[in-house]
């Protein structure tokens, strides 16, 4: 099965966390919660995000990793689970390093079970992509 929509950051909130050992690199190092609405013909709902980035916000170079918890409907059914994805750039339109896994026995009512994988594309307008291609036990 697969779902797809387009989704907003509502809120991005960094927070006062400084790895230990504190270790200086080329980039520094954040992390920061977020809250992201979601729409689409067969998408919709919203999800709290933990984010953690090494990135340099004016080269646009960089890579993140996200664990989100998303509630809502896919494809027709309502739920919630979480997934994790992260990715590099290196300050160009394209992402690279991607990686996107739903979290096995993450997920509730009628998405519980679900399992897959998933991607994010940001379009050349700003617009945020998102799909999901996952299965459900019968």
């Amino acid at each position: 099965m697969s779902a797809s929509g387009t989704f907003k950051v509502v809120s991005f909130t960094p927070a006062p966390l400084t790895p230990e050992p504190p270790v200086e690199t080329g980039l520094p190092v954040g992390v920061a919660t977020m809250e992201k609405h979601y729409e689409g013909e067969s998408l919709s709902g919203r999800s709290a995000t933990l984010f953690t980035a090494a990135f340099d916000q004016e080269a646009g170079v960089g890579s993140y990793v996200a664990m989100e918890s998303f509630e809502g409907t896919l494809a027709g059914r309502e739920g919630a689970f979480n997934f994790v994805h992260g990715a590099t750039t290196d300050g160009g339109p394209d992402r690279s390093a991607e990686h996107f896994a739903i979290v096995p026995a993450s997920g509730t009512r009628a998405l519980k079970g679900i399992t897959g994988t998933g991607g994010l594309r940001v379009d050349e307008d700003g617009t945020h992509r998102i799909w999901f291609d996952f299965d459900l036990p019968a």
